[in-house]
């Protein structure tokens, strides 16, 4: 039952932060005793990495889509219309993975 500090976003994602203080389970110096408590947690007011890199990837996204209807409208952009879509798509795979990840984090226990 050692002590760390303890990060926590508006979003509800959270990370472990430094030592702190050591319980009286474990007597050896520098070492910690696995099970970690929370010695002090700290509110950010700013929005995490995980969730910032999601909203450049959907502002990124939602670009793309406004060139590709854009170009349908011109007309001669088949090749850059296919492609683009595809990077859509892979785009929408890495927002779905983050989200995923994300939500794992905020819910888990111990990470």
């Amino acid at each position: 039952m050692c002590y760390f500090d303890h990060t926590l976003w508006p979003c509800g994602y959270w990370k472990w932060g430094t030592f702190r203080a050591q319980c009286n389970k474990e007597y050896r110096t520098g070492e910690t005793c696995g099970l970690k408590l929370i010695f002090n947690t700290y509110l950010e007011r700013d929005v995490c990495k995980m969730c910032d890199t999601m909203h450049t990837k959907q502002r990124r996204l939602a670009k793309m889509a406004d060139d590709v209807r854009r170009w349908r409208g011109e007309g001669n952009r088949h090749a850059t219309i296919e492609k683009t879509e595809r990077e859509m798509i892979a785009l929408n795979i890495q927002i779905g993975d983050l989200w995923v990840e994300h939500t794992t984090r905020k819910n888990a226990i111990n990470y």
